[in-house]
C-alpha cells in the first residue's frame, strides 16, 4: 500500500499521524517522496531529517494539467508498496493522488490542512460556496464553462501562469474586474489586467474573485441572461415582458433566426454577434415562462439537448462508425427514429414541422419519403415530372377554375423542389439567393429606366427588357444574357 501524507500549508501543519507514517517508512527503508520542495509546508518534512526525494523536476516540466498529474502518479506508482508520498495541502485535494488511487487501488490518505481552505480564509470567503481551481487545470475547466465567482485560482507559481490566467479570467469577468492577489500571508486588491505585473509568484500565490452584483458586471454568462429575463417578468418588472406568453412571442423566434441568417450572409461578425445574442434571448424567454408554469426549467432544456447530442452521435460517443458527413448523418437519422419511436417512413414524413418555410418543408418531406424507395431515379426524371405538372397547371388555368389552378401550381412548386433535391441543391437557400439577385437587378434596372426623367410606368416591354439586360450585364460584369 502507498500512503499519501498531506503536509498542509504552513510549517507545523503536519499532523502527528502523518509524521509517524513518514518516520515508519524511513525506518523500514521505504521510499519517501514529496511532490514539491518549494512549498512552505515542505519544511515540516525536511525538519524530520529523513532521506527523501522531490518530484519538482516533473512539476516544473509540465504545463499541461493532465500530463502533470499522470506523470506524478506514474512516478509514485513505480516506487511500489510502502512508499510515502507527501503533497502540500490536503492529500484528498491533490489530483495526482486521485489518479494514483485509480491506478493502484490501495492508497491510504492522511490529510493535512487544506490549501484551498487556507486561500479561501485569506480571501475572506466565509459562509459562501466557491470554486477553487489549480492553475494547471484552469484551461481545461474554462472549456467547460464551470468557472464562476466566487473563484480561487491557486498554484500561480510564475509570471507566465499569471499571464495565462489573466487572459482567461478577463474573458469571463472583464479586464477591469477587481480581484484579490494572494501572496505569502498577504493579500491586496488589484484590477485583473495587472495580475501578471506583480513582484512575487510562487506556490503561495493565488487570485480570488468575489461574486459581483448583476448590475455591476462587465461580462455575463447564460445564467445571468436567465436572471435578467426572470426579473423583467417578476412582479414590478417590465409591463411588456410580463404580458408576453409563449404564443405571443413564438414568431419572434422565427424573425430572430432569419435576422441571424441575414447577418451571416452579410459577413459582418458584429452583426452575427448581436443576432446570436438575440436568438439566445428568445430561447431563454421561453425557458423562463415555462419555469413559471412549472413545465420545465433551464436545466431541463440544456440537459435535453446535451442528452440528444450524445445519444444521436453514437459514432462519437458509442460504438457506431461514420467515415464521412453522409454516414454521420445516417447514424443521426437512425438514432432519431429510435428516440421518436418512428416505426414507419410516414411517421418521419409527418414529423417535419409545418411551421417551416414551404420550400424547406417540401425538400425535407421529399427527402424523408425518398428513403422508402418512392423517389425519382435521376434529376432528369424529376425534370420530366416538373414539365408534366406545368402542363397540368396550364390546363387548369385555361379552364378558369382558380382553385384547381392553385392546386396545380402547388404541384409545380413541389416538383421544382424535387428537381433541386435530386440535384443536391438546398432549395430554400437557392430561392432566397435568386430573390436577392432579382431585387438587386430590379433596383439597378429601375435606376437605368429613370435616367433622363422617364416614367418607368410608361415604359414599353421592350424598353424594360433593355434596362433589365443592361442591369444584368453591369452586375455580372460581363454577358448580359447570363
Amino acid at each position: 500500500m502507498i500512503t499519501v501524507v498531506g503536509l498542509g500549508v504552513n510549517v507545523g501543519d503536519l499532523t502527528k499521524q502523518g509524521e509517524e507514517a513518514i518516520l515508519a517508512a524511513a525506518k523500514a527503508g521505504k521510499p519517501i517522496v514529496c511532490r514539491t520542495a518549494k512549498a512552505k509546508s515542505y519544511e515540516s518534512l525536511a525538519a524530520l531529517g529523513v532521506p527523501h526525494t522531490s518530484l519538482d523536476e516533473i512539476y516544473e516540466k509540465s504545463r499541461n494539467f493532465n500530463g502533470l498529474n499522470k506523470s506524478l502518479a506514474a512516478a509514485v506508482y513505480a516506487l511500489g508498496d510502502g512508499t510515502v508520498y507527501c503533497v502540500d495541502g490536503a492529500a484528498s485535494e491533490d489530483n495526482s493522488v486521485k489518479l494514483l488511487a485509480k491506478k493502484r487501488g490501495g492508497v491510504k490518505l492522511i490529510n493535512g490542512v487544506s490549501k484551498i481552505s487556507e486561500f479561501a480564509a485569506r480571501a475572506s470567503f466565509f459562509g459562501c460556496s466557491y470554486t477553487a481551481v489549480s492553475a494547471y487545470e484552469l484551461a481545461e475547466k474554462a472549456k467547460t464553462g464551470s468557472l464562476k465567482a466566487p473563484l480561487i485560482i491557486y498554484d500561480m507559481d510564475d509570471r507566465f501562469w499569471a499571464s495565462d490566467i489573466k487572459l482567461l479570467l478577463m474573458d469571463l469577468f472583464g479586464e477591469n474586474a477587481v480581484v484579490q492577489y494572494l501572496y505569502g500571508s498577504k493579500s491586496k486588491k488589484i484590477p485583473l489586467y495587472e495580475l501578471d505585473r506583480q513582484r512575487v509568484y510562487d506556490y503561495s500565490c493565488a487570485v480570488a474573485i468575489e461574486e459581483k452584483d448583476l448590475l455591476k458586471k462587465e461580462r455575463f454568462a447564460l445564467e445571468d441572461l436567465y436572471e435578467i429575463v426572470r426579473r423583467l417578468r417578476a412582479p414590478g418588472g417590465c409591463p411588456w415582458d410580463r404580458a408576453q406568453t409563449p404564443d405571443s412571442i413564438k414568431m419572434n423566434v422565427v424573425e430572430e433566426a432569419y435576422e441571424l441568417v441575414d447577418a451571416v450572409d452579410s459577413g459582418d461578425d458584429d452583426k452575427v454577434l448581436e443576432e446570436t445574442g438575440d436568438v439566445f434571448l428568445q430561447a431563454i424567454f421561453f425557458a423562463v415562462m415555462k419555469a413559471e408554469q412549472g413545465a420545465f426549467t433551464l436545466t431541463d432544456a440544456i440537459s435535453g439537448i446535451c442528452e440528444k447530442l450524445i445519444s444521436r452521435h453514437t459514432h462519437i460517443f458509442g460504438k457506431d462508425k461514420a467515415t464521412d458527413a453522409d454516414s454521420a448523418l445516417s447514424v443521426w437519422d437512425q438514432n432519431k427514429k429510435k428516440e421518436k419511436h418512428q416505426e414507419t417512413f410516414a411517421d418521419s414524413v409527418n414529423d417535419v414541422p409545418r411551421a417551416f418555410p414551404a420550400a424547406m418543408r417540401a425538400q425535407k418531406v421529399g427527402k424523408r419519403a425518398g428513403k422508402s424507395g418512392l423517389d425519382f431515379a435521376s434529376v432528369e426524371e424529376a425534370v420530366d415530372a416538373l414539365r408534366s405538372e406545368i402542363e397540368e397547371f396550364l390546363v387548369a388555368r385555361a379552364s378558369g377554375n382558380q382553385a384547381e389552378a392553385a392546386k396545380e401550381l402547388g404541384d409545380v412548386l413541389f416538383s421544382a423542389v424535387n428537381v433541386g433535391r435530386k440535384a443536391g441543391i438546398d432549395c430554400e437557400k437557392a430561392l432566397k439567393e435568386s430573390t436577392d439577385t432579382f431585387a438587386r437587378r430590379f433596383t439597378l434596372a429601375e435606376k437605368l429606366a429613370n435616367e433622363g426623367g422617364r416614367d418607368v410606368t410608361k415604359l414599353s416591354a421592350a424598353e424594360w427588357d433593355d434596362c433589365w439586360k443592361k442591369a444584368k450585364k453591369q452586375l455580372k460584369g460581363g454577358d448580359e444574357n447570363v
